[in-house]
């Protein structure tokens, strides 16, 4: 069994003319919001073996305020080709790492996360997948679980989604 966990940066500034996207960082909302999905992993025993987080300032902080639940947390590696990446770009990243790793988490960004999950999963949630289907976003976290034991093995439609949580699923759980 092989456990992807893709995670797209939580809210950050507005881009403004002139400003270097990269450098876009989180907002207050945003640095909150990571620090609530990184406890519902810590709940949840949903610990990665390794985090592959795109170089953007807004994804580079994201995993900072969610890593802080998990104990320890994982290194997070930076990987250049997840800025801005194609669903084909982020496919290859995942193909890439070990086989020793079971659980992999990728923190990057829309469209490319949404497009791969939707590209990636063949069963789950119904609900969960009409719901992704719409929309994967700030600081949502989905899960897919493959029944496989080499990344190099990852294909389309090979995963089946274990969950699909948010900010705002987690507020309508919680009344």
């Amino acid at each position: 069994m092989r456990r992807l966990l893709l995670f797209r940066h939580a809210k950050a500034e507005r881009p403004e003319f002139g400003m270097d996207d990269l450098a876009r960082a989180l907002v207050e909302r945003g640095r909150k919001d990571a620090g609530r999905i990184g406890a519902f992993m810590a709940a949840h025993a949903l610990m990665p073996d390794r985090v592959l987080v795109s170089p953007a300032a807004r994804t580079q902080e994201s995993w900072k305020y969610l890593s802080v639940a998990l104990k320890p947390a994982p290194a997070a590696t930076t990987v250049e080709r997840l800025y801005d990446a194609t669903p084909h770009a982020i496919l290859a990243a995942i193909k890439d790492v070990p086989a020793s790793a079971h659980t992999l988490m990728v923190v990057g960004h829309n469209p490319g996360l949404q497009e791969v999950a939707l590209m990636l999963i063949a069963s789950g949630d119904i609900e969960a997948r009409e719901r992704l289907h719409e929309k994967l976003p700030t600081a949502g976290l989905v899960i897919i679980d493959f029944a496989f034991d080499d990344w190099g093995k990852l294909h389309p439609e090979s995963g089946r989604l274990e969950r699909f949580v948010s900010p705002k699923t987690l507020d309508a759980a919680a009344h």
